[in-house]
């Protein structure tokens, strides 16, 4: 305590001088605190317009600008980072001492303890080792409060805060000490056991990957779509340059009236939908007695720079669904919209409801939305991403190929999961020598889609940039100013708990501007697990289910609503068997107007 005392006196005698030498000059206080912030950039690199080109070019994410920010504002109020050093002060002090008391063999509770679910430091050795234990204090200790200094940064947008703690953090869980073999103990352990042959068969994945040029997550040939995976047996019965429609076999005597239309994101495959038998989605609700149809979008190339979000809305989405009502001659049929799928769904609702006749006649009696944004104010940490500088370098990208590569956009969501999604696999495969895992998910993910220029610059600008869409007629698409408020068809949707992507607090809010009738679900787990959630005894998952019509307050509601063990799949059959008509013997597999064309799952979903 005394060297602390010792020391602020220290620095706030230096900080004395420092006023006594700059007072002749005419200087305040202030003033000069101001200027000392220049340190940091004492030629205004920043400011200067040829140096601000150069950050666009070598730095197109604003992570030198985030950093440099948030040094100036901290050397701009010294006092308050002489309180967050004194912070680190004692707490480095107190860690010391622990670090001294475990040498000596006594066994105490962690200062820093591991966040439950932080699974790089679960090993015992990391608490019995004092070595090791200090280690990874040392290293928790520097990083949260790192982070914490960066969220406390006075005087600068909370946009700048999270983008410089976000690349912050993931240089420091770069060097998270799980991620060198000497430090760490599961590695070490593991070259003893097999004597070495572990980093044998890690040097061996090292250059496997490098042909890849990622870190991969699963053998590309683990599993083999069409007959393990997308396997629910169906017909392709209609095709354009956007997308081809699949209609899959009914397997019961009888079936509903109205049919079911799964519109799958883009950004993915629509086999997430179809996981081999005991995951399907589509084969679950086939056995319920369903007629099922799905939209398999084409992988862009770069003749289809041009295609826009009306194309996708007006040719693709509204095109499935006057064809799967025609094959079932059907008054209308229920849309499902996934991800991005289920943001075109809702722009065409509304573009529907929007023009009176349209309104009355609407071919979507009612709909389902799974992990769907419609606000984009709080979009969860892509927001990262989310600026002028960042879209710009996005557009300059993609206009040289007329499209987005899907690497890109893999890449981009895997750091936003990082720990789990990179290093995880770093660990395993190049420490540990572990081989890849046969896991349909990690394959489905890795199996990437491109996004057409024009489409994606626009939805870029217009959703997340502007978050136009949330507000009346802040878009037009297919020459209609869109409102999501105008929508009157009852609405089941669906948020996941865990969603990083579409956070289930910005999902909600399509409950308080839909006017109809909603049943809302959230799932525990995150976008893709919580989606794909068959039913299994003795259960494994829970969710919260109730009505939400006009509710605004999510956690209000949640707090309210009872939460049900199982799947909520069961759940939704519930809810869809009231509002998809009677039971009758199923139509025929395509009809004279649209007759089969292959064997479902199609072509364009094995296009690479």
């Amino acid at each position: 305590m005394e060297k602390n005392t010792a020391t602020i006196q220290s620095l706030v005698s230096l900080q004395q001088q420092m006023l006594q030498m700059l007072a002749p000059f005419g200087l305040s206080n202030d003033e000069i605190i101001s200027q000392f912030g220049r340190l940091f950039d004492p030629f205004g690199l920043v400011q200067d317009q040829f140096n601000q080109q150069m950050f666009k070019t070598f730095d197109p994410f604003g992570i030198t600008r985030a950093y440099l920010d948030v040094q100036r504002a901290w050397m701009d109020h010294p006092e308050q980072m002489l309180d967050w050093l004194m912070r680190l002060s004692t707490d480095s002090w107190a860690l010391q001492l622990q670090c001294w008391e475990r040498m000596s063999g006594m066994k105490l509770t962690d200062v820093v303890p591991v966040v439950e679910f932080d699974e790089r430091f679960q090993d015992p050795a990391w608490t019995e080792n004092p070595y090791l234990d200090t280690i990874k204090e040392f290293y928790l200790l520097f990083t949260r409060w790192t982070e914490d200094l960066i969220y406390d940064t006075p005087d600068i947008s909370d946009k700048t805060r999270r983008k410089a703690a976000f690349w912050v953090r993931q240089n420091l869980n770069a060097i998270a000490p799980t991620n060198f073999f000497w430090t760490n103990p599961i590695a070490v352990r593991r070259f003893i056991e097999t004597g070495g042959q572990s980093v044998i068969a890690g040097i061996k994945h090292l250059l496997a990957d490098s042909k890849h040029k990622t870190i991969r997550m699963v053998e590309e040939d683990a599993f083999e779509v069409g007959k393990t995976l997308a396997n629910t047996p169906g017909k392709v019965v209609y095709r354009n340059n956007l997308f081809e429609l699949l209609q899959y076999n009914s397997s019961t005597e009888k079936v509903h009236q109205v049919p079911i239309l799964f519109i799958p994101p883009w950004i993915n495959k629509f086999y997430i939908l179809d996981l081999g038998e005991k995951k399907s989605l589509v084969r679950y609700m086939v056995e319920q007695g369903y007629t099922v149809f799905v939209i398999s979008w084409k992988n862009p190339t770069s003749e289809m720079r041009n295609t826009t979000l009306d194309d996708y809305m007006l040719h693709g989405v509204l095109e499935a669904v006057n064809v799967a009502k025609s094959i079932c001659n059907a008054p209308s049929v229920h849309a499902v919209g996934y991800c991005i799928g289920g943001i075109i769904l809702t722009a065409l609702m509304a573009w529907l409801d929007e023009d009176v006749q349209t309104s009355t006649n609407n071919p979507i009696a009612s709909w389902s939305l799974f992990t769907t944004l419609v606000d984009f104010s709080n979009p969860g940490e892509i927001d990262v991403f989310i600026d002028e500088e960042t879209i710009t370098h996005i557009e300059d990208s993609m206009h040289s190929k007329g499209f987005l590569d899907g690497t890109q956009l893999a890449d981009s969501f895997r750091i936003l999961r990082s720990n789990s999604l990179v290093w995880h696999y770093f660990v395993h495969n190049y420490l540990y020598g572990e081989d890849l895992p046969a896991f349909d998910v990690l394959f489905w993910n890795m199996d990437n889609t491109r996004l057409p220029e024009a489409m994606h610059a626009f939805y870029l600008r217009e959703f997340y940039l502007g978050n136009k869409f949330m507000k009346p007629n802040g878009v037009t698409l297919g020459g209609r100013p869109i409102d999501v408020r105008k929508i009157q068809q009852p609405l089941y949707t669906v948020a996941t708990e865990q969603d990083h992507i579409a956070p289930w607090k910005e999902s909600f809010k399509i409950c308080g501007l839909v006017n109809a009738p909603i049943r809302q679900v959230l799932a525990t787990s995150g976008h893709i697990l919580g989606i794909i959630s068959p039913p299994v005894n003795p259960p494994k998952r829970r969710y919260w289910v109730g009505e939400a019509k006009g509710q605004t307050d999510p956690e209000l509601w949640r707090d309210q609503t009872p939460k049900v063990q199982g799947s909520w799949w069961e759940d939704w059959d519930a809810w869809l068997q009231t509002r998809c008509g009677e039971l009758h013997t199923p139509p025929t597999t395509g009809n004279e107007q649209y007759k089969p064309l292959c064997d479902a799952p199609g072509t364009y979903v094995l296009e690479k």
